[in-house]
C-alpha cells in the first residue's frame, strides 16, 4: 500500500495537483492527502487554493461541487463511480415532477446533491445553516430535498411554513439509533 501511496503523491506533485479527500475516505487517502474535511469546506478550498489540478477524493457531487465553485480549474474524481445513495435518491426529472406538483413552493436543496438538482432548485443549505436559510425566505411552502431527516429538522424549527420533504436519506446515518448516539455523545463529550 505504501508503494501506490508513493506514486500518487508523486504523481500530484509532478503535476501541480491538490488531492483532497472527504472525511469518508480510507485512512491510506487521508494519510497522503494536502486536506481532509467535509464536502463543501473541501470544495471551498478547491476555489481557494492556487493549484490548477483539483484531485477529489470523494463522490460525484463533491467534485461537481468543487467544479462549480472553481470553473478555471480542472477537477478529476479518481472513481467517476462514487456516488453517494442518497443524493442518487432524487434526480432533476423526479424534482421537476414535484415542483409541478406543488408551483407556489420554494425548493431549498441540501449542498450534498448533484448539480442537475441544484440547478433545479431556488436556493442551496447545509446542515448547519438550513433553518436559517428556511427562517430566511418568504415561502409559506417548501420543498425540502433530499435528506427526509434534514428537512423533518427544519420542519420542526419553522413550524410556521408547510414543509413537504423529498424521502431520501443516507443509509449510513439512517442505521444509528437515539442509544448509540446517546452513548457515544457521553463517553465523547467534548466531540
Amino acid at each position: 500500500m505504501r508503494e501506490i501511496q508513493e506514486k500518487i503523491r508523486r504523481l500530484c506533485d509532478e503535476r501541480g495537483a491538490l488531492l483532497l479527500a472527504h472525511n469518508y475516505q480510507r485512512d491510506e487517502i487521508q494519510e497522503i492527502a494536502d486536506i481532509t474535511g467535509d464536502s463543501l469546506g473541501l470544495s471551498m478550498e478547491a476555489a481557494r487554493n492556487d493549484k490548477k489540478v483539483i484531485v477529489f477524493c470523494g463522490v460525484h457531487f463533491m467534485a461537481e461541487s468543487a467544479a462549480i465553485l472553481a470553473p478555471d480549474k480542472t477537477v478529476l474524481l479518481p472513481r467517476a463511480d462514487a456516488g453517494c445513495p442518497m443524493a442518487d435518491m432524487v434526480t432533476a426529472e423526479g424534482l421537476r415532477e414535484l415542483k409541478a406538483r406543488h408551483p407556489d413552493a420554494t425548493v431549498v436543496t441540501y449542498v450534498n446533491s448533484s448539480a442537475a438538482v441544484k440547478a433545479e432548485s431556488d436556493i442551496c443549505c447545509t446542515s448547519s445553516n438550513a433553518i436559517n436559510v428556511a427562517r430566511s425566505l418568504d415561502a409559506r411552502k417548501l420543498l425540502l430535498v433530499p435528506d427526509r431527516n434534514l428537512g423533518r429538522y427544519i420542519a420542526r424549527h419553522v413550524p410556521d411554513k408547510e414543509c413537504i420533504c423529498w424521502e431520501g436519506y443516507c443509509p449510513t446515518h439512517d442505521r444509528l439509533k437515539v442509544e448509540e448516539v446517546r452513548k457515544a455523545r457521553a463517553e465523547h463529550p467534548g466531540a
